[in-house]
């Protein structure tokens, strides 16, 4: 089935880094838009080059776009660079605040010469007392509270993945559809900000509210206190793990019934979600004993019959193998720069049934520099020229 592409037309510049800018490129990619990544020259991003946790994050989220790797200290490489976006429909960034202003690629100096362009600025905050600080993702992870509530009691643990990152990203996007929805409307572009804090402060909301609503302030999801009866990781005769939860009232007696517990079911002082709840400490014990008389396979089989809430507890390289997202198009085939194959997860959503997400290949740094060029009208002997004198690469 062919890719759904209902930007394709919209032609964006990008000039990122790290994860949440890249994000709002590649989600732009896979959804059709025609995206020209501007990379310093001749090395590219550093993304490409970091080690560590940071390996996978330019293989992640560095797809479908063109590379132009491009000396922008030059006149020449900035004058290029200025036809480029002369054109574009959207600019994304992600550099320090101010940084974008000194090159004379702000959002007020791009505005006045080209109104129809939405200018997109992945920030750390949004403007306010903190917008000049210096955000990262465990940074605002850490002040918002996500940290909290991930750890231990005294232990705040960052998120295993760039969440925040990720998801500031992607509220950009949904801010630069706005403002393209906008345009067709009023012939004019506009400013989108996303920040980092911001994202972390709506995930805080339920426990912003619950604080608000109960008087007290939620405990780690490490100790919380569930809200459903059954709702928990089992040890299985094999050796494994299964999560498995029980939540509605007629999940309870299907459940008890299912793993020879039908006097719990016919309890009365468990007939209630909230007398379960309250119940967890003498139910628990029991019905982890029964379910650990169960291999994880036949577990997992057994509450799919049931129709119950469950998960294998699974690592990410066990992803690549997963039926459903081979099944379901749910992996994005992808060439690295060295020529390796590799599938890595697709946009989660679907488009008349279709997965988006074309040709995930990753361009080496300046590969599209000379037919980016050529497109701006730029001659073979100016390119050339270019090349010689180390403005672009490619």
């Amino acid at each position: 089935m062919t890719s759904p592409t209902p930007l394709k037309g919209i032609r964006v510049v990008e000039f990122t880094h790290m994860v949440m800018g890249p994000t709002v490129g590649m989600t732009l990619a896979d959804l059709g838009a025609e995206v020209v990544k501007v990379e310093p020259a001749p090395e590219g991003d550093t993304t490409r080059r970091l080690t560590g946790s940071g390996t996978g994050f330019y293989a992640a989220f560095g797809r479908g776009r063109r590379s132009l790797a491009v000396n922008m200290k030059t006149a020449e490489g900035m004058a290029l660079v200025q036809r480029l976006v002369a054109r574009a429909d959207v600019l994304v960034e992600n550099f320090r605040p101010g940084a974008m202003a000194k090159l004379g690629l702000g959002y007020a100096e791009l505005s006045e010469r080209h109104p129809r362009l939405v200018y997109c600025s992945c920030k750390g905050f949004l403007p306010g007392p903190y917008e000049h600080r210096t955000a990262l993702d465990e940074v605002v992870q850490m002040m918002g509270g996500l940290a909290y509530m991930t750890g231990l009691e005294g232990r705040p643990l960052r998120a295993g993945s760039s969440v925040i990152d990720i998801m500031g990203g992607l509220s950009a996007v949904i801010g630069i559809l706005a403002a393209l929805r906008e345009r067709d409307t009023t012939g004019q572009g506009g400013e989108v900000q996303a920040g980092l804090f911001e994202t972390v402060a709506l995930l805080m909301a339920q426990h912003m509210a619950q604080t608000r609503i109960t008087g007290t302030a939620p405990r780690p999801m490490s100790v919380r206190l569930p809200a459903w009866p059954v709702y928990d990781i089992f040890d299985t005769a094999d050796g494994g793990q299964v999560f498995v939860g029980v939540v509605t009232d007629t999940q309870w007696p299907a459940f008890c019934n299912a793993f020879d517990l039908a006097d719990m079911a016919s309890d009365p002082t468990l007939a209630t979600k909230q007398q379960r709840v309250e119940a967890r400490e003498r139910t628990l014990p029991r019905i982890a004993a029964v379910l650990k008389r169960w291999t994880k396979p036949d577990l997992m089989a057994k509450c799919e019959a049931l129709g119950l809430p469950f998960a294998p507890i699974g690592k990410p390289a066990d992803l690549f193998d997963d039926p459903h997202l081979n099944g379901s198009g749910g992996l994005v085939p992808m060439t690295l720069p060295d020529g390796r194959q590799i599938a890595l997860p697709a946009l989660p959503v679907s488009l008349d049934g279709a997965r988006p997400g074309g040709t995930g290949d990753l361009r080496a740094p300046g590969a599209d520099g000379a037919s980016v060029a050529a497109e701006l009208g730029y001659s073979e002997a100016e390119i050339a020229a270019l090349r010689e004198k180390g403005v672009i690469t490619g």
